[in-house]
């Protein structure tokens, strides 16, 4: 099968949609079918590419920096001070890049590949020049939605009045990609629940849930290599709590930041290590300074390849309070690695993570009882191996082999519907 995954936003940028992008196009490589994927340049040029670790083909189009976001592959710098005093960045050197008017390379690119389907992730303007090669050849489309509108809207400070409607507006403009497809899926059944309209009547175009799925034979129990502490200089012999992922303002780490100040008190040996980097991470240095607990605290930066499995390995307790996720990839690596969640209830959360079971979960901004969760975890070792081993055994079904052959099989469903009409 001649498979095009169309993207938005993919690696080197790390979020979801990124790392789920290039497993989906590993993993249907590796299982013979030819795999192109269209993304926006990173360099602003249009160019081809061969990924050397998947075997595929990457079509890079040209592209625009959007200054107002930065691009996830580059740290952000420190932001400049007057007076002693740090002020708001507004625009990033290296800004997030996009593909505002792809059509013409893309129909080159496509007519020569000649797709049997287009899978699209993304509901931006590289999917709607997809869209419109796709209706112009008459070729099947399956799209993902990966995002809550909030994963959007928490980037910028709006009143919450404002904030609804626009949610409200942008799940629609979302909805309406789903729409204009054959077949669509979600990552959970929560994101289906919340982001669908509840009456199906208008909205003919069928929808399961798909697991994002993860690598198990990467992301496993163990011990990290010695080397690992050294290199990222994590401390050894202490209570690591970990949380991994984009350092933007959707996360509300500030919720961790405060509930780490409580930790400290219970388990003061403790140590916090965030790996990843992004825009709100001058103010988590603000909260730990302010708190007294900077010599606690270790912002990594971001960390990628073999790395990462072995960063996981060297912590005790993995934590996110995200109110925004539709599933999260890195709450999958970290049940894989053995490691008991202290998470929030919000987005799709609860599917993975099961009070008492293979951790806690609590209401979002609750941050004395995250707290709670993370010290009783870090003061019981039995209970710590008891939800260590759930959660290695809960995250078996996300391997990512099941959701390579729920797919195929929507692919071939597809397929089969065009050859009989």
């Amino acid at each position: 099968m001649k498979i095009v995954i169309s993207t938005d936003i993919y690696y080197p940028m790390i979020n979801g949609v990124a790392v789920f992008s290039r497993n989906l196009a590993t993993g249907l490589k590796k299982r013979g079918h030819q795999v192109m994927v269209l993304a926006p340049s990173i360099t602003g040029e249009f160019g081809v590419e061969k990924d050397e670790e998947g075997g595929f083909t990457v079509v890079r189009q040209k592209s625009r920096r959007m200054y107002l976001y930065p691009d996830q592959i580059e740290k952000v710098p420190d932001g400049k001070k007057v007076l002693g005093v740090k002020m708001p960045q507004l625009v990033y050197k290296n800004g997030l890049h996009v593909s505002y008017n792809p059509y013409s390379d893309i129909k080159r690119v496509l007519d020569e590949f000649k797709p049997d389907i287009i899978h699209d992730q993304t509901p931006g303007p590289l999917a709607l020049a997809v869209f419109r090669y796709a209706k112009k050849r008459n070729i099947p489309i399956v799209s993902t939605d990966h995002a809550y509108p909030d994963n959007l809207t928490q980037q910028v400070k709006l009143p919450e009045l404002a904030k609804k409607p626009i949610n409200k507006a942008m799940n629609a403009y979302f909805l309406s990609f789903l729409r204009r497809s054959e077949y669509a899926t979600m990552p959970t059944e929560q994101a289906i629940t919340d982001l669908l309209p509840k009456n199906r009547r208008f909205f003919k175009v069928p929808v399961v849930a798909i697991s994002n799925g993860i690598d198990l034979s990467r992301f496993a129990k163990g011990r990290a290599d010695a080397e690992i502490y050294e290199k990222y200089n994590i401390p050894k012999k202490v209570p690591i709590v970990l949380y991994v992922g984009r350092v933007d303002p959707e996360k509300s780490l500030d919720v961790l930041m405060y509930a780490f100040a409580d930790v400290l008190q219970k388990v003061p040996n403790a140590h916090l290590v965030i790996v990843g980097d992004g825009t709100a991470r001058r103010k988590l240095e603000e909260i730990a300074e302010e708190e007294g607990f900077s010599d606690h605290v270790l912002f990594t930066g971001r960390i990628v390849g073999d790395d990462l499995p072995q960063v996981y390995r060297t912590a005790t307790v993995f934590t996110i309070t995200s109110k925004t996720e539709t599933q999260s990839i890195v709450v999958m690596e970290a049940m894989a690695s053995g490691l008991p969640v202290v998470a929030v209830r919000a987005g799709a959360i609860p599917e993975l993570v099961k009070h008492g079971k293979n951790g806690y979960i609590y209401e979002p901004d609750d941050k004395e009882s995250v707290a709670r969760g993370i010290v009783r975890i870090l003061s019981d070792n039995d209970l710590r191996e008891k939800l260590s081993e759930d959660a290695a055994r809960r995250i078996q079904k996300h391997d990512i082999s099941h959701t390579l052959t729920q797919i195929e099989d929507i692919y071939n469903t597809v397929l089969d519907n065009r050859a009989d009409n």
